[in-house]
């Protein structure tokens, strides 16, 4: 399987290309911020055709470049029903400071919803592009964020776990449409009974596995008493 992360301009994000091999098709997930042309070499160099952009929630850091990446595929952007709403209006959501924050990198936003958006729900089963990919509904950071995993045959799952889970922390809980209560359940329903050998591909900085964040993480080591 070829897994390559192209880091956003801007706050960080992770954008991670996920296939089963070369020359195969893929998907791609959470494009942010000034990653359309390394995206586009990433492609290039393992001859990559994406087949779905998968979003694992609506911030505008991981939803930034999703209009040009899927119209530049003819693909549909992917996200869970809660945030589609952020597809058409990202900055509705925005402060002031963070709004500030992002166009201090990117000049003025301006927006353009995608042309296709398929919504989808806990549970919700597909395979994109040779690739067995189900949905957890893990809302705290946002109302629809979501835990994509990739079943990867006989190894361990791939967890791409966008801003709900971090190497040593997990996703902020004090933006619009964030709950600290709904992420402490999400943390103990969804994350906590994964398998520990789970790779995970978080939103932002570096990939880690469960059971390092089961023994280590603060957060889940608080829930675990």
């Amino acid at each position: 399987m070829i897994v390559e992360t192209v880091v956003a301009s801007a706050f960080g994000t992770n954008c991670h290309v996920v296939a089963p091999q070369a020359g195969a098709e893929c998907v791609v997930v959470d494009p942010g911020v000034g990653v359309v042309d390394a995206l586009a070499d990433t492609l290039r160099r393992y001859r990559l055709k994406p087949v779905a952009v998968l979003l694992t929630h609506g911030h505008l850091d991981h939803t930034y470049s999703v209009t040009p990446v899927c119209g530049a595929h003819g693909v549909a952007a992917t996200v869970h029903a809660a945030d589609a709403h952020r597809l058409r209006d990202p900055l509705a959501g925005l402060g002031g400071p963070l709004r500030a924050a992002l166009e201090a990198t990117t000049g003025p936003v301006r927006w353009r919803e995608p042309e296709q958006v398929v919504t989808v729900e806990h549970g919700t089963r597909t395979t994109l592009g040779g690739l067995d990919v189900s949905v957890a509904h893990a809302p705290g950071h946002t109302e629809g964020s979501v835990l994509f995993s990739v079943d990867r045959g006989g190894d361990p799952d791939l967890l791409l776990s966008g801003d709900v889970l971090f190497a040593g922390s997990i996703g902020r809980t004090d933006l619009p449409g964030g709950s600290h209560e709904a992420m402490l359940t999400s943390l103990r329903t969804r994350v906590l009974p994964l398998d520990d050998a789970t790779e995970v591909l978080p939103g932002h900085g570096p990939a880690t596995t469960i059971g390092r964040e089961r023994r280590t993480n603060p957060h889940l080591l608080a829930l675990r008493g």
